[in-house]
C-alpha cells in the first residue's frame, strides 16, 4: 500500500489514483539556459525512484517539462552573445546527458513551453472569460484577490506574501500580489503574436499549459522542489482551478527538501554553486545518485565534502558482496525494500535494506545460496538505479581524473618486470604511487590484479 506525503493536506495519505490502472504525474522541468545544479538534481533523481515504483502496478505518463522561455535565456543570450535557440539547444543536451549519468529515465512526454505558445493564449483567454485575470499595458494578470483560496498549498496570506516573498511591483498592477500571466516583447526579444500584442508567456501559464495538454484537467501528481511551493505551484493552482473548477487539477503535491552545501544555501556569490558536471569529473554518475537517496526526499540535504566519500565507500560494500556474481540470474525486488519505498519513498531504509542483504551474502559459504542472495541484491538496486556494473566493472572504473585502465595496466607491467630484476625498491615504489592513486594491486599466482579502493 503506497502512502505518500501530500503537501496540500498536510499529512501522509493512502495513495488512490484517479483511475484504476493509470497514473498521471508532471515534475516541474529545467529552464535551459546554463549547466543543471545540484538542486535540480535531487527531485529528478528522487521522482524517477517513484516513476519506478508507480510503474509496478500502473502505467504511468511522466511529464517533465522543458522551459525555454525565459528571462533568465534572455539574459544568458545577450551575456554571451549567443542565440536563445543556440542557448536552449545546447543547455537541453547536457540536461539530457546529466540526466543518463545520474541514471535517470526519460519521461514519457517531454514538452517544450515554445511548442504550447497557443495553449498558453488559449488558457489566457478563458482566465479573462471568468473574470479573474485583466490586460493592462499590454500585460495580462491573474487577480489574485479573486481567488479567494490562494495561499492554500503554501499556508501563507496575501499579508506575509506582500511582507517576505518574491513579488514584482508594477503600476499596471490592480493588487501587488497579482502574477504575470502575459507580458510585452522588445523587437529583439521573443514573441509571439497574440489579442494582446507581440509578447510571450509568464513562467506560471507555461506548467498549467503543459500539463492540461498532456494529462488533463485534472492528474495524480505534481511535483518538484519546496522552492517551488511559493510562488510557482501556487500560482499553477491558482490558474488552472479558475479555468477547471475546483476540485481539478493534482490531487497529490510532492516536494523534495532543500539543499545545502556545507550548512550553507547553495549561490553563485557564496562560491558553493555545483553544477551535475562538476560532481561528474569527481565520481561516477552512480555515486552521486546514491549520495542524493541516502537521505529522505523530504529531509534537507546537506552535502559536504565527505558526502560523495561515504558514498563510494558504501557503494564499494554492496559490489563487494557482488564479487563472482554472473548476471545470468534473475530474482524479485526485495519486499522489505518495496515496502520501505511504498511508505513514502523511504529510501535510506531501502538503501539499508541493501546492506543487510550484502551482509548476509559475505557470510554466505554456499556458492549456490549465495547466487540466490546476490541475485536479489542486483534486482534491488537495479530498482533504485544502482548497481548498473559487473563488481569487476566497477572496482576498475574511476573517476574521470584518476589513472585510465591503461596507464595502471603500464605501471602493474613495470611493476613486474622491476621485480624480476630484483629491484624490489622500484617495485615497492610503483604499488605505492598506486595505493595513493586509490588503486590496490592483488598479487595472485595467476598473475597482478587491480582494484579501485
Amino acid at each position: 500500500m503506497l502512502k505518500l506525503y501530500n503537501t496540500l493536506t498536510r499529512r501522509l495519505e493512502i495513495f488512490t489514483p484517479l483511475q484504476n490502472n493509470k497514473v498521471g504525474l508532471y515534475v516541474c522541468g529545467p529552464t535551459v539556459y546554463d549547466r543543471a545544479h545540484l538542486g535540480n538534481a535531487r527531485p529528478y533523481t528522487v521522482f524517477d525512484v517513484l516513476v519506478r515504483l508507480l510503474r509496478k502496478t500502473y502505467e504511468v505518463t511522466y511529464v517533465r517539462n522543458i522551459t525555454d522561455i525565459d528571462d533568465k535565456i534572455i539574459n544568458a543570450s545577450l551575456r554571451t552573445g549567443d542565440s536563445i535557440e543556440t542557448i536552449t539547444h545546447k543547455t537541453t543536451a547536457f540536461f539530457h546527458a546529466d540526466m543518463r549519468a545520474l541514471g535517470n529515465l526519460s519521461p514519457t512526454i517531454e514538452p517544450k513551453a515554445t511548442e504550447h505558445v497557443h495553449e498558453m493564449i488559449k488558457m489566457i483567454e478563458q482566465l479573462l472569460k471568468q473574470g479573474v485575470a485583466y490586460a493592462q499595458n499590454n500585460h495580462v494578470l491573474f487577480h489574485v484577490p479573486s481567488f479567494p483560496k490562494y495561499g492554500a498549498l503554501s499556508g501563507c496570506n496575501c499579508e506575509e506574501i506582500l511582507a517576505g516573498a518574491r513579488i514584482e511591483v508594477a503600476p499596471y498592477k490592480k493588487d501587488p500580489t497579482d502574477f504575470v500571466l502575459w507580458k510585452p516583447s522588445t523587437p529583439e526579444q521573443p514573441g509571439w503574436e497574440s489579442p494582446w500584442g507581440r509578447g510571450r508567456p509568464g513562467w506560471h501559464i507555461e506548467c498549467s499549459a503543459m500539463s492540461f495538454k498532456h494529462l488533463g484537467a485534472s492528474f495524480d501528481i505534481h511535483a518538484g522542489g519546496r522552492d517551488l511551493i511559493f510562488p510557482h505551484h501556487e500560482n499553477e493552482i491558482a490558474q488552472s482551478t479558475a479555468v477547471h473548477g475546483a476540485g481539478t487539477f493534482a490531487k497529490y503535491w510532492m516536494h523534495n527538501g532543500i539543499l545545502l552545501v556545507n550548512g550553507e544555501k547553495m549561490s553563485k556569490s557564496l562560491g558553493n554553486f555545483i553544477t551535475i558536471q562538476d560532481l561528474l569529473s569527481q565520481a561516477h554518475g552512480e555515486v552521486i545518485r546514491f549520495a542524493l537517496l541516502s537521505t529522505h526526499y523530504r529531509q534537507p540535504l546537506d552535502w559536504t565534502n565527505e558526502t560523495l566519500i561515504q558514498a563510494k565507500a558504501s557503494l564499494n560494500r554492496l559490489y563487494t558482496a557482488m564479487e563472482g556474481f554472473k548476471d545470468e540470474s534473475s530474482s524479485q525486488v526485495d519486499g522489505s525494500i518495496i515496502d520501505a519505498l511504498q511508505d513514502d519513498l523511504n529510501t535510506p531504509l531501502a538503501i539499508a535494506r541493501l546492506h543487510e542483504l550484502a551482509r548476509e551474502a559475505n557470510k554466505i559459504n554456499d556458492p549456490s545460496a549465495k547466487k540466490e542472495v546476490q541475485a536479489k541484491i542486483k534486482a534491488s538496486g537495479a530498482f533504485l538505479g544502482l548497481l548498473q556494473s559487473s563488481s569487476e566493472t566497477w572496482f576498475q572504473t574511476g573517476s574521470p581524473q584518476d589513472l585510465n585502465s591503461e596507464m595502471i595496466e603500464t605501471l602493474i607491467i613495470k611493476r613486474r618486470v622491476a621485480r624480476e630484476n630484483k629491484d624490489f625498491k622500484i617495485a615497492d615504489q610503483i604499488r605505492l604511487s598506486l595505493e595513493e592513486a586509490g588503486i590496490l594491486l592483488l598479487d595472485t599466482p595467476q598473475g597482478t590484479t587491480w582494484r579501485r579502493k
